[in-house]
């Protein structure tokens, strides 16, 4: 057993479970709410499995990871794909960004590619910041301050084109 194995023992994956379980669970609510209870529990098993693998002070952002991973493998199992042509980025569209009462809202976070979206989502409703940010996106953290920056203002410009 590696050190870090022998670390992370059960305590420590209840404390982990305790600590996060909630916003996984509410990350994944948003995204697939019929099925969000198996997604939740797959990507902690994941933790578990691969415990020795989580960045210590930074196990949310890789919790939000995994599930960004597991959502987008369950997604892919529901839609015919051809061999030849894969996604190159997770589509983290929030059912919630449907749900939106302001039509202007809706377009202009419409207006924005995929990945925008996540950033922007995923800094204001899930409440990363760019060290986490950094970590789900698998970046730097200059990286990550760059992407929310450029997310930010093409979503002001997406804005201003709907007034």
């Amino acid at each position: 057993m590696t050190q870090a194995a022998a670390v992370h023992d059960h305590t420590w994956f209840d404390a982990l479970f305790r600590a996060h379980a909630t916003q996984v669970h509410r990350y994944l609510v948003r995204r697939a709410p019929r099925d969000a209870e198996d997604l939740a529990a797959e990507v902690m098993v994941i933790a578990w499995r691969r415990r020795a693998d989580l960045p210590e002070g930074a196990e949310l952002p890789w919790l939000y990871r995994t599930a960004a991973y597991v959502l987008a493998n369950h997604r892919r199992k529901h839609v015919a794909m051809p061999t030849a042509r894969e996604p190159s980025d997770v589509d983290d569209v929030d059912p919630a960004d449907l749900a939106l009462a302001d039509d202007a809202v809706r377009a202009a976070l419409a207006a924005l590619s995929p990945r925008d979206r996540r950033i922007l989502l995923l800094h204001a409703w899930e409440g990363l910041g760019a060290e986490e940010l950094a970590v789900v996106l698998g970046i730097s953290r200059g990286g990550a301050d760059a992407a929310l920056s450029r997310a930010r203002a093409r979503l002001a410009a997406a804005w201003d084109e709907q007034a």
